[in-house]
């Protein structure tokens, strides 16, 4: 690691960063001021949006100087020092429609985003569930396409009971689009569906780039499957003692305590 240049800690939110109650415990919320105060970067890499990451970032009143956000897993950059993205892609236009009819005929429930709502032909207990997390405000329309003007950031596919299904929409959705959609979950029940040239390892890259940092550099935290590949991009990559088997397995360490009990703390501390 060149200890001349700066750092940058990548998090992924629930179940890493966040405790079960949604908010940051006291000794990993010092050690990040403290991180921060060195003139390191502090980068939130998550699958929310970025109007709900940046709800979370101001809600925790965070203000930690040296900020980005990365939403959508990937899909966005945004700073939040100087209030702008840095980066933005999107699923093409052409397809999101396509994909909504297949998921109809799979019956499973997917909407996707404008720049300021969810967008959604549905209004059920998929999007109950995901709305108890997620506040972003809600469009239930027949005609999505009327409600998007530019590629939006992801889609996402939800189903609760019946993983199954799901997986036979997520082999349908592949052989449909080939490779210019990622389709990877981000926990047991959220297929997310997103550009493949995004994707939070990309994100870890592009904004050590961004800022010249090099890659060694860089510290990522997570513990589901779509933080594999910004725990594999980065110079350092952390899995949660409360992560799945998969990320472990990928991760050059382990946190020996979960996201109660201030896991990622003493990684924090060395990185200062």
């Amino acid at each position: 690691m060149d200890k001349t240049k700066k750092k940058i800690f990548f998090f992924d939110l629930d179940g890493t960063l966040l405790t079960r109650d949604k908010k940051i415990s006291q000794r990993t919320m010092d050690a990040l001021k403290r991180f921060t105060d060195a003139g390191n970067y502090f980068c939130i890499n998550t699958g929310r949006a970025i109007d709900s990451a940046k709800a979370v970032y101001d809600g925790l009143q965070l203000n930690f100087k040296g900020s980005f956000l990365c939403g959508s897993n990937g899909t966005e950059i945004y700073s939040v020092d100087q209030g702008r993205y840095v980066y933005k892609t999107g699923v093409p236009l052409e397809l999101v429609p396509q994909i909504i009819e297949l998921s109809e005929k799979y019956d499973v429930h997917c909407h996707t985003y404008n720049e300021t709502h969810i967008v959604s032909k549905r209004n059920g207990e998929c999007m109950e569930y995901y709305r108890r997390v997620i506040k972003t405000p809600l469009i239930v329309t027949d005609d999505i396409m009327k409600e998007i003007s530019t590629p939006p950031s992801k889609m996402i596919a939800i189903e609760l009971h019946d993983h199954d299904k799901q997986e036979r929409f997520r082999e349908a959705l592949k052989e449909m689009v080939g490779d210019r959609l990622t389709l990877l979950y981000s926990n047991p029940y959220y297929l997310e569906i997103f550009p493949s040239e995004a994707g939070k390892g990309s994100a870890v890259k592009r904004l050590a780039e961004y800022l010249n940092v090099p890659i060694e550099n860089t510290f990522a935290a997570g513990d589901e499957q779509n933080d594999i590949s910004m725990i594999e991009a980065a110079g350092c990559g952390i899995a949660m003692a409360n992560a799945t088997d998969l990320v472990k397995s990928k991760a050059d360490v382990i946190t020996k305590d979960d996201n109660d009990h201030d896991g990622l703390a003493p990684f924090i501390e060395d990185a200062i």
